[in-house]
């Protein structure tokens, strides 16, 4: 296997960054075909299993109780409440199902129960992801055990950037997660936010970040802010879309064989935008009308994009599109006989 390149400098970066568009895309594009199937999404499912009540200060998250209107908390959801929606997520085409919960860190209890639900997800054929907080090195090593494939544990921002978005904990402590994760074999999903209030130097050292480690991480989701009313970055500076499409292209060139996820804000983004992220290497997407605690494209509109832009959804067969299909059938059917008694 080809070795990894993990010694990019910030001169380079900056440099790909202030490429004229046209080619910064097109070299993109070049490397991401060569390394993907062409005109394939991947396409998961993002559930939140505990919403709210957060002790983290995170400065764009309406979950922490440091927002001036925070959510209300709510206990951890049920197994059979995971169940029935990782098989919505299924049979929506869904290959992996990520379960994210408002924890700092979590519990030993909260872990085993967390196990129970990556049972049901694997039950069900789909690759699981789970986002829990922090974790510690022997946390790490039982949901390895478990079977887990990914975890998430965004790294943001750059490190200079950080301290102003989150106080209550610290950048190395972010890497560490990732190194027990990484070690325990499980495979690391970690990306950032743009329009944090970061300038292009962060977002260039935030890539570094990424890129530079021992191995890239197989999923990189890069989220676009999404402004929160009651959270201290709500009056952001929305980021240039053209801005935001450079990234993307950056990314793909920096780690060539990673997933590159469009994540929080693509329900705001234009189709031309996204296709443009389409074709400077993103090719995956989060499935469902929301995100944790923020809104998503909804899936039928999804499929219409998807068809416009003659992509194909990564993972799919036959028999699941039949699936679908006569899940469409009886979903019209039952409209009929609605407007049938309507008329009658």
């Amino acid at each position: 296997m080809k070795k990894i390149r993990n010694n990019w400098k910030l001169k380079e970066v900056l440099n790909l960054f202030n490429m004229p568009f046209n080619e910064l895309l097109f070299e993109a594009h070049n490397s991401h075909i060569k390394n993907h199937k062409k005109d394939t999404v991947q396409v998961c499912t993002l559930l939140s299993i505990k919403t709210g009540g957060c002790p983290e200060d995170c400065g764009y998250c309406s979950q922490s109780i440091h927002s001036d209107n925070p959510i209300e908390a709510t206990p951890l959801m049920s197994l059979e409440e995971v169940e029935k929606q990782a098989k919505i997520a299924r049979d929506q085409g869904s290959t992996r199902f990520c379960m994210g919960a408002a924890w700092r860190r979590p519990s030993n209890k909260n872990i085993d129960r967390v196990i129970k639900m990556i049972d049901v997800v694997h039950n069900l054929g789909m690759e699981s992801c789970v986002t829990l907080g922090m974790l510690s090195e022997d946390q790490a090593n039982r949901l390895s055990r478990s079977g887990l494939n990914y975890y998430n544990h965004n790294l943001d921002t750059s490190r200079e950037h950080y301290e102003k978005v989150i106080s209550t904990r610290n950048y190395q402590d972010r890497l560490n997660t990732l190194k027990y994760v990484r070690s325990s074999g499980i495979k690391v999903c970690s990306g950032g936010i743009l329009g944090l209030g970061e300038s292009l130097e962060d977002r260039a050292k935030l890539l570094i970040e990424l890129a530079n480690l021992e191995e890239h991480p197989e999923s990189v989701p890069i989220n676009m802010l999404v402004q929160i009313e009651g959270t201290r970055l709500y009056e952001n500076e929305k980021i240039d879309e053209l801005e935001f499409v450079k990234t993307i292209a950056v990314t793909r060139i920096m780690m060539p064989k990673t997933y590159v996820r469009l994540s929080a804000g693509r329900e705001s983004m234009s189709e031309s935008m996204q296709a443009l992220c389409f074709y400077a290497g993103a090719n995956s997407v989060f499935y469902g009308e929301e995100l944790l605690t923020t809104p998503n494209v909804e899936v039928e509109k999804d499929r219409e994009l998807f068809s416009k832009l003659g992509m194909n959804i990564e993972g799919t067969n036959k028999k699941t599109e039949k699936f679908r299909s006569s899940k469409r059938k009886d979903t019209e059917k039952k409209h009929n006989i609605h407007n049938l008694k309507l008329i009658n």
